[in-house]
């Protein structure tokens, strides 16, 4: 029997009913906008990844994870079976960068209309049910 499949991590950031997004600057779904997130390298915890993917490419220090959920749907990713775990994190956003993949780093007042990569909205909205009001 084989398997195939990467584990990758997603950060989501809210200020207020905004978010924090990244516009990817490589494929797939080049230009658009997503989460901050990336890879599990082998040596690491899902946790560790979410915290260097998301400093790699927003320049912010996370703190205070919280399991958003486990996203494994068949085609979430072009590029071959993924499954991402998602979290809910806090942040200095007065830090905020563009860096590594990321094209922009931006807080998104607008992300419900915007189109996003991967299932970035579905993530967001299942983050905003665990947000504190």
């Amino acid at each position: 029997m084989r398997y195939n499949c990467a584990l990758t991590v997603d950060c989501v950031l809210f200020d207020g009913n905004a978010v924090v997004l990244i516009r990817r600057s490589n494929p797939p779904f080049e230009g658009r906008l997503a989460l901050p997130g990336g890879f599990v390298e082998e040596d690491e915890t899902a946790e560790a990844a979410c915290i260097r993917e998301t400093r790699e490419e927003t320049g912010l220090v996370i703190r205070n994870l919280r399991l958003v959920g486990v996203y494994s749907k068949p085609g979430r990713d072009p590029r071959g079976r993924s499954v991402s775990v998602a979290f809910l994190a806090e942040a200095d956003l007065n830090n905020l960068s563009a860096g590594s993949d990321a094209a922009e780093a931006m807080v998104a007042a607008n992300w419900r209309e915007a189109s996003l990569a991967f299932d970035h909205r579905q993530i967001i909205t299942d983050a905003l049910k665990l947000k504190p009001m």
